[in-house]
């Protein structure tokens, strides 16, 4: 581990190459989850910096999630798990909700939800049938006043075609974009009469598809639907949302 631990240059801000270099040791495997670093002493030694300027390097690989620092017994990897990285996005997207992320996001489900949908006909379980089912069937049950219960029921289908799939990198990729559809769809469904009604037909036609691994029809009844919120978007909520 020395070539990891060596001395530090003085052409860029010592901090930051101190980060630079433990993160690149841990990107590289030569420091895995749950390896313990050497002592602050030891390091600064090792890296010829003082101390001010190591312990600002290891605060940021903290903040970023990197390292963890235990009180009482020294500094570890951080076992660095998807969850991690789909709350980074959650909050990114978050922060920047308005009707540009809304019209991007719109743009993104128009282009992978089709494809997600056709992969979803091939690869689905009957256990993926029963819980997209299940869906169809809340919606179908839910008391028309509940708008925020009729919006999460939705998401959940969405969320679960995607699950469909069987492939975690598409699922990861996708939660966080399905995690702000709440709060879009809560104002569409409170005030557009009917659209609940168009939802469900299209759910059931994407199932039918699904179910027969039919992944064309599935690819286009999919394509449909998010075609329609697109024209809903543009025709009563972009000059609202433009305005606040």
């Amino acid at each position: 581990m020395d070539d990891i631990f060596s001395k530090i240059g003085t052409s860029q801000t010592l901090s930051q190459k101190i980060e630079r270099r433990i993160e690149e040791a841990i990107q590289q495997r030569k420091l895995v989850p749950g390896a313990r670093l050497p002592s602050e002493k030891d390091l600064c030694a090792s890296f010829a910096v003082s101390r001010t300027a190591l312990r600002e390097a290891l605060r940021r690989l903290n903040a970023r999630g990197l390292v963890e620092i235990k009180k009482g017994s020294g500094m570890y990897v951080s076992d660095i798990c998807i969850e991690d990285a789909v709350k980074s996005l959650n909050l990114y997207y978050d922060l920047k909700f308005d009707s540009n992320l809304i019209a991007q996001m719109i743009e993104m489900r128009l282009l992978f939800e089709p494809q997600i949908a056709r992969l979803a006909a091939k690869n689905r379980t009957e256990e993926d049938l029963r819980v997209l089912w299940d869906s169809i069937v809340e919606l179908e049950n839910c008391n028309p006043d509940n708008t925020q219960m009729e919006v999460d029921i939705i998401n959940h289908f969405h969320t679960n075609v995607t699950k469909a799939t069987g492939n975690p990198m598409i699922i990861v990729s996708m939660e966080p974009i399905f995690s702000l559809l709440p709060r879009m769809r809560n104002f569409l469904y409170a005030n557009i009469d009917g659209e609940k009604e168009y939802t469900q037909e299209f759910q059931q036609k994407i199932y039918t598809a699904i179910e027969a691994r039919n992944d064309k029809e599935a690819h286009d009844e999919m394509r449909s639907l998010l075609r329609r919120n697109h024209e809903i978007y543009e025709k009563y909520l972009k000059a609202l949302l433009t305005k606040e």
